[in-house]
């Protein structure tokens, strides 16, 4: 018997420079997805945050976090300085929509409660408040009191200032680990 054979189309295969080509517009599109919508590495500038985060320090902020909760006392976060929106801080969030703060001798109480804080906080003497937090902001400190400019100076941050939730350092790759809350306890 005759074997009939259909003829298939060749493949037709694309050149080693279009294929890299399309890798690199496609990675660099899912890079660019990532950094504006999910994570991205910021540089922390100052002593604001000592001993929690130093200067030159580089960490990781989930930018998607705040799509699925409101900020959270404790959580440290990056936002847009209310007074100069070009410029970027980083400051521990103590007190949400509502919440009345207050500091007595340095110590920081949220509705008449003293905030737990984290080991590496810097504590400062000095009283503040009371001040009730307007709705759709928080009320942020840095974690080296006696020197950081924080609400108590610029008042609260708008909800729509925050850029994410810092969750991790990643440089110096001596000092990499995760970032606490009062809540979490101290891991750092």
């Amino acid at each position: 018997m005759a074997e009939v054979s259909e003829e298939r189309p060749a493949v037709k295969r694309k050149s080693p420079v279009r294929e890299l080509l399309e890798t690199l517009v496609l990675a660099l599109l899912f890079a660019f997805v990532i950094r504006t919508f999910v994570v991205e590495v910021y540089q922390v500038s100052g002593s604001s945050m000592t001993n929690t985060l130093h200067d030159h320090q580089r960490v990781l902020v989930n930018k998607f976090i705040y799509r699925l909760r409101d900020p959270q006392p404790g959580d440290i976060v990056v936002f847009r300085y209310p007074r100069q929106p070009e410029r970027d801080f980083i400051k521990r969030v103590v007190a949400v929509a509502g919440d009345t703060v207050e500091m007595r001798g340095g110590e920081v109480y949220v509705n008449g409660v003293r905030f737990p804080e984290v080991s590496t906080v810097r504590m400062s003497a000095g009283d503040f408040g009371p001040y009730v937090v307007p709705e759709d902001s928080v009320f942020v400190l840095g974690d080296n009191r006696s020197n950081s400019e924080d609400s108590r100076y610029f008042g609260e941050v708008p909800l729509e200032n925050i850029r994410g939730l810092a969750f991790a350092r990643i440089w110096p790759l001596t000092e990499i680990g995760g970032l606490t809350s009062p809540a979490q306890g101290d891991r750092s």
